[in-house]
C-alpha cells in the first residue's frame, strides 16, 4: 500500500529498438499489458513503434483510439515504474556479432529487474503503514506439501484450519516453494501442471511472489526463462474480450515461449464458469477466443504444451480443474508451530514482548490454531503489541471477537491521528464498508469491483478514500481498462465487518437485515435468524460472521465499540434469549441426527454452536462435560452432552494421540447415531479404537468418509466388530488402503467385510491381500461384489482363502 495514486501515474513512452524491430517485422510493438499479482509488477519491456501487423494493430484498435500503443496495465495501489525501455541505437555497436541474442539478453535482464523491483517488498498492508519491508527479511518459510484431489470439503475454512493443526509433520515430505515443479525423489514423471490449495490468508499468493522473487535474484529456476503472473482476479476484468493467447500475454519477443511459466493465482477469485467438457480446442497462439477458453486450453497442453503451469487456489474452488489435467496438487498448510513463534520473533523486535506474546496465544486454543494462518498473525502481533506493551489498556483479547473489534478499534485510532479532517465519521463509514462486507459475503464474494461497491452506495471518489485511508482493512488491488479491483485484506475482517453492520443496523435502526420483512424488538431476534441461516448453508460460509456477531453483544466487546459508534446496545436479557435458542439447537440437530442419513455437516454445525456459545461466554454444558471427564465414570450422555464431549475433545490443548470410544460407553450401547456423532474425533486422532457389534448404514458412510478425507489426521484404525458393511459406500482404492492400515493390526478384528459397489479395483484388492497377511486370524468373510476387480485381484485373495493359515472363508 502507500504508493502512489494509480490514476495521478504517468506511463513513459516505451523506446525504439530497431534491430530487434527488423527481426520480428511481422510483429509490431505490441501494448504493454502488465499480468501482475496483488504485489504489483513492472510491465514487460516495451520496444517502440514499427511497422504494425495485423494482431497487434487489430487488438489496438479494440483497445484503443489513441495514435500511440496503449499501455494498459494492472496494478495494485503500490507504485508502477515505467516501463524498461531499449533506448534506440544503444546496442547497436555493442553486440555486432549477435544482434538478436544480445537484445534477448538485454529484455530478460530488464524483465528479471522490473519484477525484483516489484515483488522484493513484502506489501504494505501487511507488515506497516510507514514502511515497506524486505520480503526476504520477514520471510517465514510456510509448510506445503503433496495435497489430495479428492472431494471439495464444505468445512467454514477455520474448521479445515482446526483440523490442520493436528496434523502431524513427521510423515509427510515437505515441499520447499522454490521446488515446485520438481519431483519427489521416489517420483519420476515430469511435471507441467501445478494446482496449490489453501484456506484464504495462508500464503499462497506470498509463496508466488517469494518464488518469482527468487527467479528475479537468479536463486532458483534459472531454467525458465519468463514467468507471466496472471491473478485471476484480473482476469475478471476481460470478460467481454476475445484475444489470442499471443494478445493476453503481449510478449515482445518469441523465442522462449515454449518454455514460461504461467502463473494463475486465486482461481477461487475467479467469476467466470471454466467448462473443460464442451470448449473448443485451441492450438494456436494467434488464434482469438475468451479468456475462459483460452485458460482452458492452456491447463489442458493445447496451447504452449511445454509451458509451465502453476495455479493457486482456495479449496473450494480447487475441483474447477480435472484432475487428468494437474500433474501435482500441493498444499499451502500455513505455519507450523515452530513457524508461529519465528513469524511473532521476526516480526517483533523485542523479544520479551515477542516471547509475552506467543505466551497469551499459546494458553488460548482457538486463537492459537487460528495463528496457522500468517494473516492471523498480522492481526495478532498489531493488537499484542500494543496491549502487551501497554500503549493500549484494557482487558487482553482471549475471543476471536475480541482480538478482531480490538484490531478495528486501532486502525481507527491510526486513521483518526493521521486524518483528522476527513469529512466523514466513523461511524458512517464503518456502515458502508460493512454493508459492503456483508452483501459481498452473501454471494460469496470475496473481491468486488465497481459495479459491487455502488449497489452499497459508495462511489469511486469514496472508494478511493477507504482504499487509501483503511490501508489496514480495505485495499484497492489494481487497474485494468479504468475498472479497478477492491477487497478486504483477509475474509475474516470482512466476516467481522458484516457481523458489525448487521449489529449496528439493528442498534440504530431497529432493522433486522437478515430478514428485512419483519419487524423485531430485540437483537436474539437477529441472533436467531443468523442462527438459522448459518445452520442452513451448505458450506458453512456464514460460521465465522455468526461467532463475530454473537460476540459483539458481549458487554464487554459493546464497551470496546463506544470507542466507535454511538448506538451499541446492550441486554442480558437478549443473550441468555440467544443462549437458550443455541442451546436448543444443539440439542434439535442431533435429533436431526438420529433420523436423517444423509447429514454431512451436522456435526460441524454442532461444533460451531459450541464456539457460538464460548464466544457468548457461556461454558455451562462444556463445564458438564468436564465435570464427566474427572469424575472417571462411565455414564450415559444425553445426545447435547455426546456434542459438548466432541466440542471439548477437539478444542483441548492435548495432542488427540488416541480415541478410544469405549472409555465413553460400554461395546453394546454403541448405537449408529453415537459413531455419527464422534468421527470428527475419529479423524482428529492419530489412532482410533472402537469396539462393537455392527459398523453399517450412516455409520459406515461417516467412518468412509473419515477415510477418504484429506484433511483426517487418523493413521491407526482399531476394529473389534463383528460386520463391517461399508457397502454402497465410495470408498475407492484410496480408502481401501486407508483401511487397510487399520485392517493389518492384529489388533483389529474384523470378522465380515463387506465392500459391495465400492469402487475397488485390483490395487484396492493389492491392499487388502497385504493387509490380510499381516493380519490373518480374524477376517472370515469379505465381499467385493459389483466391483471392477480384475484376474489378478481374484487370484490374490483365492489365494489366501485356499489357505489353510488364514481364517478366511468367503470370498
Amino acid at each position: 500500500m502507500g504508493g502512489p495514486d494509480p490514476e495521478t501515474e504517468n506511463e513513459t513512452p516505451p523506446s525504439e529498438y530497431h534491430k530487434l524491430q527488423r527481426k520480428r517485422s511481422d510483429s509490431p510493438e505490441p501494448s504493454c499489458v502488465s499480468m501482475k499479482s496483488n504485489m504489483s509488477m513492472d510491465p514487460p519491456a516495451n520496444f517502440k513503434h514499427g511497422d504494425s501487423s495485423s494482431v497487434h494493430s487489430k487488438l489496438q484498435r479494440k483497445r484503443s483510439d489513441s495514435p500511440e500503443p496503449s499501455c494498459v496495465s494492472m496494478k495494485s495501489n503500490a507504485s508502477m515504474d515505467p516501463p524498461a525501455n531499449f533506448k534506440r541505437g544503444d546496442s547497436s555497436s555493442v553486440h555486432r556479432h549477435n544482434p538478436e541474442s544480445a537484445a534477448v539478453n538485454e529484455f530478460q535482464k530488464k524483465f528479471r529487474l522490473n519484477l525484483k523491483k516489484k515483488f522484493e517488498c513484502v506489501n504494505g498492508v501487511i507488515i506497516n503503514q510507514e514502511s515497506r519491508t524486505l520480503l526476504n527479511e520477514i520471510y517465514t518459510e510456510l509448510y506445503i506439501t503433496e495435497g489430495d484431489s479428492g472431494d471439495v470439503n464444505k468445512e467454514h475454512e477455520v474448521r479445515q484450519i482446526e483440523a490442520a493443526s493436528r496434523r502431524t509433520t513427521t510423515e509427510e515430505t515437505p515441499i520447499k516453494c522454490s521446488d515446485i515443479f520438481k519431483p519427489l525423489s521416489d517420483q519420476d514423471k515430469l511435471i507441467r501442471t501445478v494446482l496449490t490449495k489453501g484456506v484464504a490468508g495462508i500464503g499462497k499468493t506470498v509463496s508466488v511472489q517469494k518464488f518469482i522473487l527468487d527467479w528475479a535474484e537468479g536463486k532458483a529456476n534459472q531454467d525458465v526463462p519468463l514467468i507471466f503472473p496472471l491473478p485471476f482476479r484480473e482476469l475478471n476484468l476481460m470478460k467481454d474480450q476475445k484475444l489470442s493467447l499471443l494478445e493476453l500475454l503481449h510478449v515482445c519477443f518469441m523465442s522462449s515461449l515454449e518454455k514460461v511459466l504461467l502463473i494463475f493465482d486465486g482461481l477461487d477469485e475467479y467469476r467466470f464458469p471454466l467448462d473443460f467438457q464442451n470448449t473448443v480446442r485451441v492450438c494456436d497462439v494467434t488464434e482469438s477466443a475468451s479468456v475462459p477458453v483460452l485458460l482452458i486450453n492452456l491447463i489442458k497442453g493445447n496451447l504452449l504444451p511445454s509451458a509451465l503451469i502453476w495455479i493457486t487456489s482456495r479449496p473450494a474452488a480447487a475441483d474447477q480443474i480435472p484432475s487428468e489435467c494437474v500433474d501435482r496438487v500441493t498444499e499451502v498448510r500455513g505455519f507450523s508451530d515452530p513457524q508461529k513463534e519465528e513469524y511473532f520473533r521476526k516480526r517483533i523486535s523485542d523479544q520479551s514482548l515477542a516471547n509475552d506474546i506467543i505466551t497469551h496465544l499459546k494458553s488460548l486454543r482457538s486463537l492459537y490454531i487460528m495463528c496457522h494462518i500468517p494473516v492471523f498473525c498480522w492481526i495478532s502481533a498489531a493488537v499484542l503489541e500494543r496491549m502487551l506493551g501497554k500503549a493500549e489498556s484494557g482487558e487482553i483479547p482471549k475471543t476471536l471477537t475480541q482480538m478482531y473489534t480490538h484490531f478495528l478499534i486501532i486502525q481507527i485510532n491510526i486513521i483518526r491521528e493521521k486524518y483528522s479532517e476527513k469529512q466523514e465519521s466513523d461511524e458512517e463509514m464503518l456502515l458502508k464498508l460493512g454493508r459492503l462486507a456483508f452483501q459481498q459475503l452473501e454471494k460469496h464474494n470475496l473481491i468486488f469491483y465497481d459495479e459491487d461497491l455502488r449497489e452499497c452506495g459508495i462511489d469511486v471518489t469514496e472508494a478511493a478514500v477507504y482504499s487509501g485511508v483503511c490501508t489496514q482493512i480495505f485495499r484497492r488491488e489494481c487497474e485494468l481498462h479504468q475498472t479497478k479491483v477492491y477487497c478486504f485484506v483477509h475474509l475474516s475482517i470482512q466476516e467481522h465487518l458484516a457481523a458489525l453492520y448487521v449489529h449496528l443496523m439493528f442498534m440504530r435502526e431497529k432493522r433486522n437485515v437478515l430478514q428485512q420483512s419483519q419487524s423485531f424488538k430485540t437483537i436474539s431476534n437477529v441472533h436467531i435468524s443468523a442462527v438459522n441461516q448459518a445452520l442452513n448453508s451448505e458450506t458453512g460460509h456464514l460460521d465465522l460472521f455468526l461467532r463475530f456477531l454473537l460476540g459483539l453483544s458481549l458487554e464487554s466487546n459493546q464497551k470496546l465499540l463506544h470507542t466507535l459508534v454511538t448506538q451499541t446496545g446492550r441486554s442480558s436479557q437478549s443473550k441468555e434469549e440467544t443462549v437458550q435458542y443455541i442451546k436448543e439447537k444443539i440439542s434439535h440437530l442431533n435429533d436431526f441426527n438420529d433420523r436423517n442419513e444423509h447429514n454431512d455437516r451436522t456435526a460441524e454445525k454442532s461444533i460451531n454452536l459450541f464456539h457460538c456459545l464460548n464466544e457468548l461466554g457461556d461454558d455451562s454444558l462444556v463445564e458438564e462435560i468436564q465435570h464427566y471427564l474427572k469424575s472417571g465414570k462411565q455414564s450415559e450422555l444425553s445426545p447435547s452432552q455426546w456434542s459438548a464431549l466432541v466440542f471439548v475433545l477437539l478444542t483441548s490443548a492435548d495432542e488427540l494421540e488416541e480415541f478410544d470410544l469405549n472409555k465413553y460407553i460400554s461395546p453394546e450401547k454403541i448405537t449408529e447415531d453415537v459413531l455419527v456423532r464422534v468421527t470428527p474425533v475419529i479423524a482428529a486422532s492419530r489412532k482410533a479404537t472402537i469396539r462393537c457389534d455392527r459398523i453399517e448404514g450412516r455409520s459406515a458412510t461417516a467412518l468412509v468418509s473419515v477415510l477418504n478425507s484429506e484433511t483426517s489426521n487418523l493413521r491407526e484404525l482399531h476394529l473389534t466388530v463383528e460386520t463391517l458393511n461399508l457397502s454402497g459406500n465410495k470408498l475407492t482404492d484410496s480408502g481401501v488402503k486407508r483401511l487397510c492400515a487399520g485392517l493389518e493390526n492384529p489388533d483389529c478384528k474384523v470378522e465380515k467385510l463387506k465392500l459391495w459397489d465400492c469402487g475397488v479395483s485390483d490395487e484396492g484388492c493389492a491392499a487388502l491381500t497385504s493387509a490380510l497377511r499381516s493380519n490373518p486370524s480374524h477376517l472370515r468373510e469379505l465381499d467385493l461384489s459389483d466391483n471392477n476387480v480384475g484376474d489378478s485381484g481374484v487370484k490374490r485373495l483365492s489365494a489366501l482363502k485356499d489357505d489353510k493359515h488364514y481364517k478366511l472363508q468367503t470370498v
